[in-house]
């Protein structure tokens, strides 16, 4: 009971939001329309039990004008039936495209607001979170919907047909046993006892597939991921000469997921031998237990088919979960799935690195930063300092000593350490990682990413290309492509370049940003921003000595494997 509460609860506070949100009042009607529906359905069914009593009697007795007549009933019945059975294929599913698009919208904006989807990454506390997003939360309105009106149909079908059984069963005499005894009602009561063993053994037999789903689709994600990761690195795959490599990776995790499946399978095969041998000997049993009344002239043929579909009603009523387990199983694992998702989204680390815009502030300063790794490893102790406007700097430093997390501590985003940076109110700041990010689009809207709004005419956009040595994509401004797997590296981080140009920044802050460039190329577009960009402080980190003339102040980060790590001024 304890787990059916926890199900059920888990079940409302991720359903719920949605139908308290703004769509509530389309939401409300399709559902309620939805219901309508299922459970005029089971009034149709009531009324074609009892049309079935009525022919019945009718081929028993040789009565042509009765059977004719209870063909026409026949006929309107099955035009109303299937015209609900449309209506509810076209209410239901739209009301699931809604709720889906809904919950894509809110889950998305939850998990890149504030930044869960870059701690997740580095975390690493759930997998597959687009996995989650894309398949889960289709899954959990199908499931919903699917069980919710399924659930309401057999309730209905029970409260109808057990008071139509009851009726028609009459009582049970046990003298053929020695006891002086009655049993009223006795079909209703065989068809209530008869579901609740199923159910039970139904469960002992299922419960194993909520986590053998939820690994399913673990698997099957992190199969689909490894198949990605050799699309989108293709080339340097080719040049290693990495396929073999590469194939037994993606055998490994294939193999996962054949394992599981197997589990699947075979646990499946097992309930499906449980499910069918108990649906085939619902059919038999309602004729078993009429029979010596039917025999005995005490009911008619039409009273014995009534009784044995009013009994296969309320059979299938009762036996709703034995049917459905599966479904159930797999909406567990869907459900555990979005609730990891949702807590990893929310979860915040103890400590923080606060960003806060300044009023009246001339530079970006730092105070009392601490940096630390993931592992708790303190890089960086309660340091102090400031770049000043107009005075770029240069930040170098050994491999791993932690420069780049400095990078992504001035920019906000990491989530280990505390202290805060200062900003001035208004600045416009830019960071230019070593791999800069090209979204799928056209050329232009590469450029002026991330500035939505940007009014950068086409013609400051080629001036931005040829100043970043570019010149040769001036005349593919309009054309769509995936740039990340046309372009080389180095053209990549000119794109970011030029980006730079185009967005025209306060502070610019560039992390190895033009490491795959030539010492030649590096120092064209170094010129041109310092160039174009007069009013622009440049924050750099990086190792080569070319860097240097670029700069007027250098830091250097000096930091010994497992030690803190220190800031310290050093000749330019």
């Amino acid at each position: 009971m304890k787990k059916v509460g926890s199900f059920l609860g888990d079940w409302w506070r991720l359903v719920n939001p949605y139908f308290r949100s703004e769509e509530w009042p389309i939401a409300i009607v399709l559902l309620v329309g939805a219901i309508a529906l299922t459970l005029g359905s089971v009034g149709l069914e009531v009324l074609f039990n009892e049309w079935s009593r009525r022919f019945y009697d009718a081929l028993e007795k040789k009565d042509e004008a009765a059977f004719w007549r209870e063909i026409m009933t026949f006929s309107w019945l099955a035009a109303l039936f299937i015209a609900a059975a449309v209506t509810r294929y076209v209410v239901s599913p739209y009301l699931r495209l809604r709720w889906r698009r809904w919950l894509t919208g809110r889950y998305l904006a939850h998990w890149l607001d504030g930044r869960g989807y870059y701690r997740i990454e580095l975390e690493r506390t759930i997998d597959n979170a687009d996995q989650r997003i894309a398949e889960d939360l289709r899954q959990l309105g199908e499931y919903t919907m699917q069980l919710l009106l399924g659930f309401i149909g057999a309730v209905a079908t029970l409260v109808s047909f057990l008071f139509i059984l009851w009726q028609l069963s009459g009582p049970l005499s046990l003298k053929s046993i020695g006891l002086d005894v009655e049993i009223p009602g006795y079909m209703a009561i065989a068809a209530l006892l008869y579901a609740i063993v199923g159910t039970f053994l139904a469960n002992l037999v299922g419960r194993r597939l909520i986590s053998l789903n939820f690994m399913k689709q673990r698997y099957e994600a992190n199969f689909r991921f490894g198949l990605v990761r050799v699309r989108e690195n293709a080339e340097g795959i080719a040049l290693y000469n990495g396929e073999r490599r590469e194939l037994d990776m993606l055998n490994m995790r294939f193999s996962d997921v054949f394992r599981n499946g197997w589990r699947v399978l075979f646990t499946e095969a097992q309930l499906t031998l449980y499910q069918a041998g108990y649906a085939q000997v619902a059919i038999i049993f309602p004729y078993l237990v009429t029979a010596p009344r039917f025999f005995a002239g005490a009911i008619t043929l039409g009273v014995m088919m009534q009784t044995a579909s009013a009994f296969g009603q309320v059979y299938s009523a009762l036996s709703f979960f034995v049917t459905n387990y599966t479904v159930v199983a797999e909406l567990r694992a869907v459900m555990d799935r979005l609730m990891g998702l949702q807590a990893a989204s929310d979860k915040q680390p103890a400590t923080a690195i606060a960003v806060e815009p300044q009023a009246g502030a001339t530079g970006i300063g730092i105070e009392a930063m601490t940096l630390a790794l993931p592992n708790g490893q303190t890089l960086l102790q309660d340091t102090t300092l400031a770049f000043p406007p107009g005075q770029s700097t240069l930040i170098s430093g050994t491999s791993g000593s932690g420069k780049s997390t400095l990078f992504r501590a001035l920019a906000g985003i990491w989530p280990f350490g505390r202290g805060h940076v200062r900003v001035p109110a208004g600045a416009r700041v830019l960071f230019l990682p070593q791999k800069p990010y090209i979204p799928i689009g056209t050329l232009r809207d590469a450029i002026r990413y991330p500035d939505e709004h940007s009014t950068a005419s086409d013609g400051e956009i080629v001036a931005a290309l040829e100043a970043a040595q570019l010149g040769q994509l001036a005349g593919r401004l309009d054309e769509e492509a995936h740039w990340t797997n046309i372009l080389s590296g180095g053209e990549q981080q000119r794109v970011a370049i030029a980006r730079a140009l185009v967005f025209k920044p306060d502070w610019l802050f560039l992390d190895e940003a033009t490491a795959s460039l030539d010492e030649a190329t590096e120092e064209v577009v170094y010129g041109a921003l310092k160039q174009r960009l007069p009013g622009t402080t440049i924050v750099s980190i990086g190792h080569r000595p070319s860097l240097r003339q670029w700069h007027e102040r250098r830091l250097e980060l000096q930091r010994k494997p497992g030690q803190v790590g220190r800031l310290v001024d050093a000749a330019v």
